[in-house]
């Protein structure tokens, strides 16, 4: 049985442009199929000649996985006019990979590399709510005290917005060390929410997503994930519902 697809998605996964540009394709009636100008929402398959602005289009690259360790100073933008981008790296690669989600230029640690748009928005999606790891080094020493505020859930406002966390997992390492689990990402939430607390962030680097981990990766430093790794990150699934 052939498969179908929407067209869109097809465009994207072949790696020319991001689904949205994709669409802005099909607005401007520049996409194709099979000599035909092309819908919305309208379904491919593989036998279908797809064309965008008078290209055919390439077949979908292999999916690829990468690990990299971003170091600080590097922005998770995707400007390649920029030498600090990180799109500096990815027009390195063998394949067009795109970075799942983002680390802010202060921060350093584990950042997914990949070309899988489909786990991407799962990855994604707060319904996974999938755990991050963070080690973060503090100005100045813990409490107890602290570490409670944290497991309850800590607000913070940002010009006339207000913002509220959820509990996270605390571990303390040592007086100015600790581990933050999240399960969401908001817009340099940590950071954030260790000001609210009167504390400065010195280092913050995620080490932690789900069951992948920076091990002895170098800051700078990439690699392709093992068969082990890519099994556990294929089958994520959402948690199982509160009883």
């Amino acid at each position: 049985m052939t498969e179908h697809l929407r067209l869109a998605k097809v465009i994207a996964e072949s790696g020319l442009c991001s689904r949205k540009a994709a669409s802005r394709f099909i607005t401007a009636g520049q996409v194709t199929v099979n000599g035909e100008i092309a819908r919305h929402q309208q379904s491919v398959s593989a036998e279908d000649l797809i064309e965008v602005a008078g290209v055919a289009l390439s077949p979908p690259a292999p999916l690829q996985y990468w690990l990299y360790h971003k170091p600080v100073g590097i922005d998770c933008n995707n400007r390649l006019e920029d030498p600090n981008s990180i799109a500096q790296l990815l027009s390195t690669l063998p394949v067009r990979l795109f970075a799942v989600g983002r680390l802010d230029k202060d921060s350093r640690g584990l950042l997914l590399l990949t070309n899988d748009g489909a786990l991407t928005q799962r990855l994604l999606h707060p319904t996974y709510a999938h755990q991050k790891c963070y080690r973060v080094t503090l100005d100045k020493a813990t409490t107890p005290a602290i570490i409670d505020k944290f497991n309850q859930g800590i607000s913070w406002q940002v010009g006339p917005h207000y913002y509220q966390a959820k509990p996270c997992q605390v571990q303390r390492i040592n007086a100015q060390q600790l581990d933050i689990i999240l399960t969401e990402g908001q817009h340099r939430q940590i950071r954030y929410m260790c000001r609210a607390l009167g504390f400065k962030v010195v280092d913050l680097c995620r080490t932690a997503i789900g069951a992948l981990t920076l091990g002895e990766l170098a800051a700078g430093q990439y690699r392709q994930l093992g068969m082990q790794e890519l099994a556990q990150l294929l089958t994520l699934q959402p948690p199982e519902p509160a009883t």
